[in-house]
């Protein structure tokens, strides 16, 4: 199991400042910052489109640990837009694929593999050593559970999703009062399901919003910057724009509204 590491055992060696020099230049991002990234333990659920480049960007950043879970196997259609598995994947456990190639990316980054459908017993072992989890899952159920987990154990979620041109984005953190959780967004989710296998995904849209979702991980795990909380974040490649909407929160969300305290179910 990943544990997070205290505060000395996270300083940086000279290696690692020569390797992030260009992030710790920046006036919001500090050795301090980026101590702070090598001490994290982000979970991502998913790796295909979305999956990937969180990955490889989160590993290039610095972040400390990575634990990687998704139960699905390299398939030729995925190569078109997971830059993570090649030709000589196919058919290997996704997370295996991915964790060579981060490897080989940021060798200094620890990689654990779960090649297991994210479960509520699975949230329920490793959520008390995670810092952040970016959702990259392809399907409203696992969303949900994600979201209830997450919000319980107070660990914040960074959720994208991608189909043909368009992105999405939002943060929900339970730790900020009044915030919205995944529920208050879609509370229906089950009934307005879409996938990339039946409509279709430009390469191009899953690196944009999955470069995007990296960004906000390493937001909200150094305390730099303003969040998507409350926020979502709608992005359109053929129109190039951008906009974000205000989530508001449910008081009759069956997640978010009671206090944490009072629901023994949403694990």
């Amino acid at each position: 199991m990943a544990t997070n590491t205290p505060a000395d055992s996270a300083a940086l060696s000279d290696a690692e400042l020569l390797r992030y020099h260009r992030q710790i230049l920046l006036p919001s991002w500090d050795i301090a910052a980026q101590e702070r990234l090598k001490a994290a333990t982000v979970m991502i659920i998913g790796l295909g489109g979305l999956g990937c480049p969180v990955a490889q960007y989160l590993a290039a950043a610095g972040v400390g640990r990575l634990i990687l879970i998704d139960d699905d196997h390299v398939e030729i259609s995925n190569l078109q837009r997971q830059p993570l598995h090649t030709d000589a994947d196919i058919g290997r456990p996704k997370v295996q694929s991915a964790a060579d190639a981060l490897r080989a990316i940021n060798p200094q980054v620890q990689l654990f593999t779960v090649a297991e459908r994210a479960d509520a017993t699975l949230l329920a072992h490793w959520l008390p050593e995670v810092a952040v989890i970016a959702d990259c899952c392809d399907n409203f159920a696992t969303r949900d559970l994600i979201n209830a987990a997450a919000w319980a154990a107070r660990v914040p979620v960074v959720s994208a999703a991608a189909i043909g041109w368009q992105g999405q984005l939002s943060v929900f953190d339970a730790r900020v009062p009044n915030s919205p959780c995944y529920r208050c967004l879609y509370p229906d989710s089950l009934d307005a399901e879409q996938t990339c296998s039946d409509t279709g995904v430009m390469a191009t849209t899953v690196g944009v919003m999955g470069s995007w979702q990296a960004n906000e991980v390493l937001k909200v795990i150094a305390g730099v910057g303003t969040a998507l909380v409350g926020q979502l974040l709608l992005w359109d490649g053929q129109q190039a724009s951008v906009r974000t909407l205000r989530i508001p929160r449910d008081t009759r969300c069956p997640v978010c509204a009671a206090p944490i305290s009072s629901r023994s179910d949403v694990l």
